[in-house]
């Protein structure tokens, strides 16, 4: 369940980001609120939360995700995740990102650092690992031509589409650096359509899929599905995501 849920929640940054569809527009300050629930069959259980937060601080924004399992789920894996990054306003250039890991009583910590020479970018990878009472620290260079992002920064590029105007079956790709590798991630219109909320009610939506391979194509997990309300501010009510059994899905209940 761990990995689908992490990305998931990650994932609905993803659709943040067409809340705020105008180049060059400024982003405000505000908190998202999710739940995040857990379907099998006739089974369907809130399984978790999720609070992401956007703050201008100077010439650069902060943005951080925190998600956690509730009690019941933390019986079978317990989550409590941070993730925050710093993002440059001009150019949406990410300049650090910094994912904290508490699960099942273990600590870890993943850190990228970019640099820039013309359209090369760069990525100083470090993850810190306690095993047998020691921190362990491993590092590794990575690199893309044109834009490169990490799981937060990605998304104040997305912002930049209009789905509104991508045609039925439209895509567009770009790169993460995804912990210490580089994963490939497209994305897909599928069109308007309506959509279920948490509290029964129907809203229109537009359908996105997301998609990450690794190099040479292989599909380094399952598709997840976005619907972002066609009215605006453009929020995203509901993303979907395969588990091993079931499916983990994250509800918009309020900002």
């Amino acid at each position: 369940m761990k990995t689908a849920f992490y990305k998931t929640i990650c994932l609905l940054l993803l659709a943040f980001a067409a809340v705020f569809q105008t180049r060059g527009e400024v982003l405000p300050d505000e908190t998202l609120k999710y739940v995040v629930s857990y379907k099998w069959g006739i089974i369907h259980k809130d399984a978790g939360t999720a609070r992401l937060t956007v703050r201008n601080h100077g010439s650069d924004y902060e943005l951080t995700l925190v998600g956690h399992t509730l009690p019941w789920a933390d019986k079978f894996y317990q989550v409590r995740d941070t993730l925050t990054a710093v993002v440059e306003k001009n150019g949406f250039r990410p300049k650090r990102y910094v994912k904290l890991t508490h699960e099942k009583g273990r600590y870890a910590k993943d850190e990228i650092t970019y640099s820039y020479a013309g359209s090369a970018v760069g990525g100083h990878a470090r993850k810190y690992r306690v095993r047998d009472g020691r921190m362990e620290v491993t590092e590794k260079k990575l690199t893309a031509s044109g834009k490169a992002f990490d799981m937060l920064s990605v998304f104040y590029y997305l912002r930049l589409i209009n789905y509104s105007t991508l045609q039925k079956g439209q895509k567009f790709r770009t790169t993460v650096f995804s912990g210490s590798k580089a994963e490939q991630l497209e994305v897909r219109s599928l069109g308007v359509e309506e959509v279920k909320m948490k509290d029964k009610s129907k809203r229109k939506a537009y359908h996105i899929r997301f998609n990450f391979t690794m190099q040479g194509g292989k599909k380094s997990s399952d598709d997840i599905d976005c619907w972002i309300s066609v009215e605006k501010p453009h929020i995203p009510l509901l993303l979907t995501g395969s588990l091993p059994v079931g499916q983990v899905r994250c509800h918009y209940v309020g900002s």
